[in-house]
């Protein structure tokens, strides 16, 4: 895991809507940025509702939403409409963001750890979380922006 005020490792992935994002992208906003294992399964649907849920409240305090799984486009994509999620998810298929943010040990392991981080405007680490509750992290971590 990175730490507080590390600079966080810049990364170009593909969103679950086909286009292409770089966190350098969200600059002057807060990003959070949230690991969850596979697309479409139980806690990772109540962890992406409850973002859902909550968009206003991160609008509101300028913050972008960001989830990263190693699922490809078409299955984040089937993920995002079937629960109407208004952020993006991006496809980190070669698991290089898993990589650089601590969400995996090695490029073999087959899921991201359910982790997370607030980024903020200038690029760097606000909070870690290495531990999530899928169910309670989104409410968590409005408190921290």
């Amino acid at each position: 895991m990175l730490n507080v005020g590390d600079t966080a490792p810049d990364f170009t992935v593909k969103t679950h809507q086909g286009t292409t994002v770089s966190l350098k992208d969200f600059k002057g906003k807060n990003v959070i940025l949230y690991f969850y294992p596979k697309a479409d399964t139980p806690g990772c649907t109540a962890q992406g509702c409850g973002f859902r849920d909550r968009m206003a409240d991160y609008e509101k305090k300028k913050t972008v939403v960001l989830g990263v799984s190693f699922d490809t486009v078409a299955e984040n994509a089937a993920f995002a409409k079937k629960f109407g999620f208004p952020f993006s998810l991006l496809c980190d298929t070669t698991k290089a963001i898993g990589l650089a943010y601590g969400a995996v040990k090695t490029a073999e392991d087959k899921y991201p750890a359910r982790i997370g981080y607030v980024i903020d405007g200038q690029g760097k680490i606000k909070s870690a979380h290495p531990k999530v509750d899928a169910a309670s992290f989104p409410q968590t971590i409005i408190n921290e922006i």
